[in-house]
């Protein structure tokens, strides 16, 4: 927790401090007090800016050049903080990701390499070129400065003063989960703390229910949260960090997308509207109830705002 609270102080300020307050409309459309949190305002859209950053302020500044995969925004988040500070970045993505993304990461300097079916698929790519060339390979959801930088985000919502009955996150690589789930386990334990996969991607869900790494196919159209093979140190730290881990589907994460853009003008990606979906589908169940929500990401590509907006 002395780790979390540091983040909170040196991570760059683009990335603090974002937007929270009740959205009244949608609070009144569902019944229940929602809170957002709003991490898609900042110069990458994404709340994977904080862990980027504090994890190249905590590693040595002559270690080299760094290599990580990502479907699209930990990589901007590591390419905005290596650009910072002169470090040289390859990422790893795969034939599949959002073209937006691939394009912003090469904008902020990072060399990305196309590779691989999926992420994970990526994910072996990048270990291999670490191994070959003696980079440092980054994990997301593995490194605990990560997971740390993420968790300041609990740090904000807890500022807020009333107490929050529940927060739902949005569960990829777990480091988000972890993080926040983490704080409010020590600070807040009366907040039930509910990780969101999406259906299309249930190796977490299912890994979390089962006590053990499970594989499972992808279908999916959120992209952030699209994990076919856990990581297992990470999953160690869920199974204490959160309550329970709940699926999505991927209509339920379009309407949410749709609820906050009409309610709240807010333009969220499909993993970053997650914890929304669950908070809709739950909303029966939490009538007057205070319920917050991290909206982690809004990288969208033109058509893809057309199709879904």
């Amino acid at each position: 927790m002395d780790r979390v609270e540091e983040a909170a102080r040196v991570i760059d300020p683009v990335f603090r401090d974002t937007p929270q307050f009740l959205s009244e409309p949608i609070s009144d459309s569902l019944g229940v007090q929602v809170v957002l949190k709003v991490e898609c305002v900042n110069p990458i859209r994404s709340f994977k800016g904080r862990g980027a950053d504090y994890l190249l302020f905590r590693l040595a500044p002559d270690s080299g050049g760094l290599v990580c995969a990502s479907a699209g925004n930990f990589g901007q988040g590591m390419a905005y903080a290596c650009r910072k500070r002169g470090r040289r970045l390859t990422v790893y993505a795969a034939g599949s990701a959002n073209p937006l993304k691939l394009e912003r990461m090469r904008a902020l300097g990072a060399e990305v390499v196309v590779e691989g079916a999926d992420f994970d698929a990526a994910k072996d790519s990048a270990r291999r070129h670490a191994e070959r060339t003696g980079e440092q390979y980054v994990e997301d959801g593995l490194m605990a400065p990560v997971t740390e930088g993420a968790a300041t985000i609990a740090i904000e919502l807890s500022r807020m003063g009333d107490p929050l009955d529940a927060i739902f996150i949005p569960l990829g690589n777990g480091a988000l989960a972890n993080g926040v789930g983490t704080w409010f386990k020590h600070f807040s334990p009366r907040t039930k703390v509910v990780a969101v996969s999406a259906a299309g991607a249930p190796a977490m869900q299912r890994s979390w229910q089962e006590g053990r790494p499970v594989s499972a196919p992808i279908t999916t159209i959120a992209d952030g949260i699209a994990v076919r093979v856990p990581v297992p140190e990470a999953l160690q730290i869920l199974r204490g960090a959160v309550d329970e881990v709940m699926l999505v589907s991927d209509a339920d994460m379009l309407a949410a997308m749709k609820l906050l853009f009409t309610r709240a003008g807010l333009v969220v990606e499909p993993a970053g509207a997650a914890g929304m979906a669950a908070i809709m589908q739950r909303a029966g169940d939490m009538k007057s109830l205070r319920v917050a929500t991290p909206l982690c990401g809004g990288n969208l590509t033109d058509q893809q705002l057309r199709d879904w907006l």
